[in-house]
Order: C-alpha cells, then structure tokens, then sequence
C-alpha cells in the first residue's frame, strides 16, 4: 500500500500527464465510426475512411515524448516513451509502456486499468468515464464525430496528411489533437494538453488485423498493488 503522500502525488502526476499518456494511449487504437460530413482534407479523408473501413484490429509500435512539462513530475514526464499497442473494436486496447519504466494501460471494452508498477497503485475506470470527449472519442468513436469536435483539415507536412479536432467541451483536458495519415494508416499524433504541453506519438510496425482474443485485453491487478477506482 502507498502512503497517502505518494498517492497525491500519484493523482496530480495523472492529472498532468493524462493527455500526455493515457489520452495518447487511447488515440492509438485508431478504430473510430465516424460520420462523413466535415470538411476535412480529401487525402485524410480517404484514408481515414479507408482505415476505419478494413482494419478492425492491430498491434505495432509507438514512441512518445512530451514537451512543456512543468512541476515535481516533469523530467518522468518529459522523458521519451517507447513500448507496443494493440486494439480491437469496439473498446478494447493494450498500451504497454516499456522504456524508460514500465507503464501498462489495459481496456476489456467496459473498464479501462492504468498500472504503474513504480507507484504500485491501479486506476480503474469504466470507458466512458476514460474516454469521453477526449481524442479516443476520435479515434474510438461512438457516432458523429462533429457532436463533440471541430473537425479541420491541416496542410501537409513530413510526407503525412493531416485533420485536426479540437474538442467543444471545455473540460475535454486538452486544447487540440493532430492525426497524420500515411498509406491509409496512422503515422503520428500530436495533442497540446490543457497544461500547456505537446505530446508527439510516432506509430511503426503496424500489423492490421492480426489474431487477438479476449486475454489480451484482461488484466487482473497483482497483489499488494493498491487499487483506486474512479
């Protein structure tokens, strides 16, 4: 069990970080059902649309790094990530941090489990709770998209097609997410968080539709692990 200090801390870093990890990490599924109609820029588009319409699982690579981190957890934060992700549709995803510490979030499609073993501590949520307007709202998707975003095209850059969403909602946690598309499968994302920091995840390696079943998407929390449910 963690003192109550260390759970404080625990909780502000969450805040900090929650565009920066976990809202990242929920991007990275990438299964959304969107609602054709925004004026996005025709190369994304077809991509996108492409995407949605013959992956309904993958599993690849990514690496992470925030800038503008402030406070007590700003070299954790500020410090490159890179690890594996997987999803399948609808709900379900596994985001394993490797380097430099390991961090694992995990969606059985009803909760969603945030495990730091540093921390020995487990944040449980249901999924709409972790998702809500959030860019897995995007990427997820649970109808229109232009319900909860405003949905722009961007110009190109870095051999990528670009749209950029920024959340209606002002309690979204984060001012906006870029998606970069290339060969009709996401390349990066980058998300400026409500505290003033950008997020840049680059995906590699990704398979399509590749075999996962339901064990890859459970998780039981060890024990003597404390456990927070929100």
């Amino acid at each position: 069990m963690i003192s109550f200090m260390q759970r404080v801390t625990a909780r502000a870093h969450g805040l900090q970080a929650r565009a920066a990890r976990g809202v990242a990490v929920l991007a990275l599924a990438l299964a959304p059902v969107l609602t054709p109609g925004a004026a996005w820029a025709a190369s994304a588009q077809e991509q996108l649309k492409s995407f949605v319409a013959t992956v309904s699982s993958a599993s690849g690579n990514f690496s992470q790094a925030t800038a503008g981190a402030a406070g007590p957890q700003a070299a954790r934060a500020k410090a490159p990530q890179s690890g594996t992700f997987s999803f399948q549709r609808p709900g379900k995803f596994r985001w394993a941090v490797q380097k430099p510490y390991e961090q694992l979030i995990v969606s059985d499609g009803k909760q969603v489990y945030q495990y730091d073993p540093d921390l020995a501590q487990v944040t449980v949520r249901k999924v709409d709770q972790a998702i809500g307007t959030s860019p897995a709202a995007i990427l997820f998707g649970s109808g229109s998209l232009e319900q909860s975003f405003d949905v722009s095209p961007l110009p190109a850059k870095d051999g990528l097609d670009w749209l950029r969403a920024k959340p209606r909602s002002s309690d979204a946690g984060f001012s906006r997410v870029d998606i970069g598309f290339k060969d009709n499968l996401p390349a990066r994302i980058e998300l400026l968080d409500a505290f003033g920091q950008t997020t840049r995840v680059d995906l590699s390696g990704i398979t399509p539709n590749p075999r996962l079943g339901d064990k890859d998407f459970q998780f039981t929390p060890p024990k003597g692990v404390d456990t927070v449910q929100m």
